[in-house]
């Protein structure tokens, strides 16, 4: 089994590697409402994948993986039965576009925070997905550069956990300290 740690000084811990990762632009947060701009604290379980096969995306991992089509969306409308759930568009509630122009949804992981069931205003599409260059904020989402996403990805299989903790990556105390 293999647990990803995600601390809030943006990094996360796989494999015994330590790779520079974005976070939400208001940090990370134990309790975690719709439109924050938080990164919830918690463990969850990662439950598939998700990439762009028409950008030539290959995905090498042990979890579920699905294509992401054009008219994929996400509902994040507190206020929907789909809220926090992956639909078809056009959709008339507020959602996202999974086939996003800017790439940085070329790969995601779904992250089972609030989803079993959601509830509404707790927090919706929140992915591992792939960092702006600059690793600039996200709105909630735990972001990697593109090649360390492809790397922890194919470390994952199904019963995996993503760890996000409010507190920042320590390094183990040196004897004698």
């Amino acid at each position: 089994m293999v647990r990803l740690d995600v601390y809030a000084d943006g990094f996360l811990i796989a494999d015994g590697a330590r790779r520079r990762c974005a976070l939400g632009r208001a940090g990370v947060v134990a309790e975690k409402r719709e439109g924050d701009g938080a990164t919830p604290a918690g463990c969850f379980a990662l439950r598939r994948v998700h990439y762009r096969a028409d950008r030539g995306v290959v995905v090498r991992t042990g979890l579920p993986v699905r294509p992401i089509r054009p008219n994929d969306g996400w509902c994040d409308d507190p206020g929907h039965p789909a809220y926090n759930r992956l639909v078809e568009l056009p959709f008339a509630a507020r959602h996202e576009r999974l086939a996003r122009n800017d790439g940085l949804y070329d790969l995601v992981v779904e992250i089972g925070h609030n989803d079993d069931p959601p509830e509404p205003g707790a927090g919706s599409a929140i992915f591992l997905h792939i960092a702006e260059p600059n690793h600039a904020p996200t709105e909630g989402c735990v972001a990697l550069a593109r090649d360390d996403l492809v790397a922890v990805i194919a470390l994952l299989g199904e019963g995996d956990e993503i760890r996000i903790h409010i507190g920042p990556h320590l390094p183990p105390l040196r004897a004698g300290t």
